[in-house]
């Protein structure tokens, strides 16, 4: 069989995006703090809507890859699916992404996954539910240049130990994790075989000080510290604020590519920024180079409803870079 160039790990989703009115009289946001909001409306009461789009096939390793394939790589997905009406539209909606479904299992008993998004001005809140799924790499797998590992479900901790043992068999391929919330509830002693196989880890600069237990102000510090436990290249993200990638040897800071337009919904702005840069690394940029590719993925997502209906293609994304403005360029610190 042919070798892949990116194959994406984690659970796949349909999300019904609940488009919420702006309008006061029924639904709010109260501000607790410099660093948490909350969504407000009346108990009991009936809150109006605008409306509802459905979207198939989404989750952060089904993102990557269909961004991947965007990009002109050859991307497939090992995921589970229900062999029900919404995982037959999850994988028509890969095919049609040109991502290749041959590793996705779908099970006659089990439900699709199906989150809820409560979507209040370009910010949103999810409310989640995984179905308990079996998790085993498929046998007949080949393993790609690049393997993405991301959210899986709270019964999948043996299956990351089969990963990192395939790695540790298989040292053509590497690995990209950016841990879902389970991943990172499980801690870095858990899951130390698995970030022992790292080549390039993502995370913000809140979920690196959780990883890290530890309150360094600094990201550019949190992106060093991190190789610690193992990984070759770090990216921590610091929302609007940048980006920082320590590449073994130096730190860079990377600015976020201008907005065209506000923002629409930040829905997918982390998983198009990660498989970019992975996408880059496997067309053969250097970690500097590839980080200046991150954003303008990023920048487009965020304009569009769900996490890849703004997705480039890699000649809009070429001409992004050559519009972009003259102090947009990764820069080393010290």
């Amino acid at each position: 069989m042919e070798q892949l160039d990116f194959v994406g790990i984690g659970d796949t989703v349909v999300d019904a995006f609940i488009r919420l009115r702006e309008d006061q009289a029924h639904t709010t946001v109260c501000k607790i703090d410099a660093n948490a909001s909350e969504i407000c409306m009346p108990f009991g009461a009936k809150v109006p809507y605008d409306f509802v789009k459905v979207v198939y096939a989404v989750g952060n390793s089904a993102n990557a890859c269909v961004s991947a394939s965007r990009l002109g790589l050859k991307s497939a997905l090992i995921t589970n699916l229900g062999n029900d009406d919404d995982g037959a539209k999850c994988v028509a909606s890969l095919k049609k992404d040109g991502v290749s479904t041959e590793y996705v299992k779908q099970y006659n008993d089990i439900k699709t996954n199906y989150h809820y998004v409560l979507w209040y001005g370009s910010e949103r809140t999810i409310l989640i539910k995984h179905e308990v799924f079996p998790y085993i790499l498929p046998q007949d797998f080949v393993g790609p240049k690049w393997l993405y590992l991301s959210s899986l479900g709270e019964t999948s901790l043996d299956f990351h130990h089969e990963i990192a043992t395939y790695l540790a068999a298989h040292p053509e391929t590497k690995l990209a994790f950016q841990p879902g919330t389970f991943q990172i509830k499980l801690g870095t002693d858990a899951l130390k075989d698995l970030y022992a196989h790292t080549e390039v880890f993502f995370c913000n600069v809140e979920e690196a000080r959780l990883i890290l237990k530890t309150d360094e102000p600094e990201p550019k510090k949190l992106a060093r510290m991190m190789t610690a436990l193992g990984p070759k290249i770090t990216v921590i993200t610091d929302g609007p604020k940048g980006a920082y990638v320590f590449d073994g040897t130096d730190v860079w800071f990377m600015p976020v590519y201008p907005d065209i337009a506000p923002p629409y919904d930040r829905t997918g702005a982390g998983d198009s920024f990660a498989s970019t840069f992975i996408a880059a690394l496997a067309l053969g940029k250097e970690p500097r180079e590839a980080v200046t590719w991150a954003p303008v993925n990023s920048m487009s997502v965020v304009q569009k409803i769900g996490a890849q209906e703004g997705l480039l293609s890699r000649a809009e994304l070429e001409k992004y870079l050559a519009e972009a403005p003259a102090d947009y360029k990764a820069v080393k610190l010290d």
